[in-house]
């Protein structure tokens, strides 16, 4: 450890990053503690962490790599197996012909890339990045134990039944509840998978059967994270165990089924809306979790800042008209729509609202669940609502001529109607009506505000600390360095509270359009969506990548998540 301290301490002096006074005292001082000089130095802040990368990358010749900022695709991922990145601690960076460059954080430690080389059957080509990117890395790409912990519920269950001799189970085979000995450790096996789910606020939980494995991944603030995988061999049982749950067929494995199930945890009700798809290894079950009770339905909440906030309490405040939410599959469209709900939600008011499915029940609301195989569909029940004599309609999705165009002449006859479409920006949610078949007319003059949204990590606040981005980094979101200087950019470290990932839960960026007069001549016009545009940005409309780049200039998320999230602006 001295020499290797020795060698650094050298080459940090070197390079200018501390000086040989600094050092001399340090080094009376790491003794006395029992401390390396390097870790004292760190420590006391005389150095940083990324200067002793810089040190050993510059020994050796390496280059260094910012591996935090680096954005790594599926199969560039995939070249390193789990097991062998956790344990030789590094990351697949590229592949080029044979050769696999990757990242790790000790360059002299021959021993690691000598066994990599035989692992991966490839020439190792290195660069270097610190411990704590090498860290965030893993826990970002390869989840599993570093993210859960080593002692979780999980893991444990998954260790008894690895080392056991479980026998493939019969018992409820048939559909009924009689539980066998052998059932006993797959229930359980399946009810910690959800418990550790929960606790772990997942959204989704990912059962994949692989040709050698039987993946399970988390989706934790929109990104999935790998688990721990049970054996290969109980694939089958796992999968009967929830299908019968969720009253699926058991002997039907050609064809996709739906079903739902609900469980308490920890003294709450959620419901798991249960996706099974067969596949060419077995069939892939996808459960999302739907927390009834822990629905956050306040606005600011949402992620809207001020200003926004009160255009929107206006517009969800209106009388009549029609307000569409835009965005694609896993935006929070439907999160935003309950919020609105929520907010308007009085005695005096009357709100009906058709779903498929219904997600969440929100006290005081009608909620209609569509169900096409006895002919309740969006438009026979939208029918049938403005009989009740509602005051708002809330439609989970237009999607055709015929549930558009009752939605908007309901929104004509003195109704507020919300509802979503999937389409990219606001603007382009007035094009794709009319593409469906709404005269321009019609949607000229129901139409209230079109808003699109996306969702972005949010910085944990627990580890939250100042971040100087590069100017590649401001450049890609379109900002120029020398306009930003005073502003203070943050980052999260990693911490037991976000599991290392620096994000803990996520909030929306928005663009509002709100239809004034000109706008509905355009319409009228059936003019093309970018014109449209241009006369939203006129009024003022911030796009999602403005407003995202609103939320970085304070401090709530990151460069990289509004890069992924929004696509540039063009003029």
């Amino acid at each position: 450890m001295a020499e290797k301290d020795d060698y650094l301490v050298d080459i940090l002096t070197d390079l200018g990053f501390v000086t040989a006074e600094q050092v001399a005292r340090a080094r009376e001082e790491a003794t006395a503690a029992g401390v390396g000089v390097v870790d004292f130095l760190v420590a006391n802040k005389l150095i940083r962490s990324a200067d002793v990368t810089q040190a050993k990358a510059a020994h050796f010749g390496a280059e260094v790599v910012p591996l935090g900022d680096l954005q790594l695709a599926d199969d560039v991922i995939s070249l390193v197996r789990r097991d062998v990145a956790k344990k030789y601690r590094v990351v697949p960076i590229s592949k080029f012909g044979n050769t696999v460059t990757i990242a790790l954080a000790d360059p002299s430690d021959l021993d690691t890339i000598d066994s990599l080389h035989h692992i991966l059957r490839a020439e190792i080509e290195y660069k270097v990045a610190s411990e704590e990117e090498i860290e965030f890395s893993l826990n970002k790409y390869y989840g599993g134990r570093a993210m859960m912990g080593e002692n979780s519920q999980l893991e444990k269950t998954i260790l008894e039944l690895t080392q056991s001799e479980v026998a493939i189970p019969t018992g409820g085979a048939g559909g009924d509840d009689t539980v066998l000995e052998a059932d006993a450790p797959i229930i359980k096996l399946v009810n910690t998978l959800i418990v550790e789910a929960f606790k772990l606020r997942a959204s989704d939980i990912h059962l994949e059967p692989l040709s050698k494995t039987f993946r399970v991944r988390y989706r934790i603030d929109g990104v999935l994270q790998e688990m721990k995988s049970p054996p290969k061999r109980l694939q089958p049982s796992i999968i009967s165990r929830l299908k019968i749950q969720s009253n699926m067929s058991i002997a039907e494995k050609r064809i996709p089924q739906d079903g739902r199930i609900q469980t308490q945890v920890g003294g709450k009700t959620i419901d798991l809306r249960v996706s099974c798809l067969p596949t060419n290894h077995g069939e892939s079950i996808v459960m999302r979790i739907l927390d009834k009770e822990g629905l956050r339905l306040g606005l600011p909440e949402l992620g809207f800042f001020t200003d926004d906030q009160q255009t929107f309490e206006r517009l969800i405040g209106l009388p009549d008209g029609i307000l569409l939410v835009t965005g694609p599959t896993g935006s929070g469209k439907t999160t935003t729509l309950y919020s609105c709900l929520h907010f308007i939600n009085r005695p005096d008011r009357k709100i009906i609202t058709v779903e498929d499915p219904v997600e969440y029940q929100l006290a005081g609301i009608n909620q209609v669940q569509v169900n096409e195989l006895v002919g309740l569909t969006f438009s026979a029940a939208l029918r049938s609502m403005l009989r009740q004599a509602p005051n708002v309609i809330m439609l989970g999705e237009i999607r055709d001529i015929e549930t558009a165009t009752i939605a908007i002449n309901a929104s004509l006859t003195g109704h507020l109607v919300f509802s979503t479409l999937h389409t990219n920006d606001a603007p382009g949610a007035v094009t794709r009506l009319i593409d469906i078949g709404v005269k321009p007319f019609l949607v000229a003059s129901s139409t209230r505000a079109l808003m699109a949204q996306r969702l972005v990590r949010k910085i944990c606040r627990q580890c939250a600390a100042p971040y100087t981005p590069t100017d590649a980094e401001l450049r890609s979101l379109g900002v120029d360095p020398g306009s930003v200087k005073d502003a203070t950019f943050m980052k999260g470290k990693g911490c037991s509270n976000c599991s290392k990932t620096g994000y803990r839960g996520r909030f929306g960026v928005f663009e509002v359009f709100v239809i004034d007069d000109e706008a509905r001549k355009l319409i009228y016009e059936r003019v093309p969506s970018s014109v449209l545009r241009i006369r939203a940005r006129e009024m003022g409309m911030r796009t999602l990548r403005e407003d995202g780049i609103r939320k970085v200039l304070a401090g709530l998320t990151t460069t990289e998540e509004v890069v992924r999230a929004t696509v540039g602006d063009v003029d």
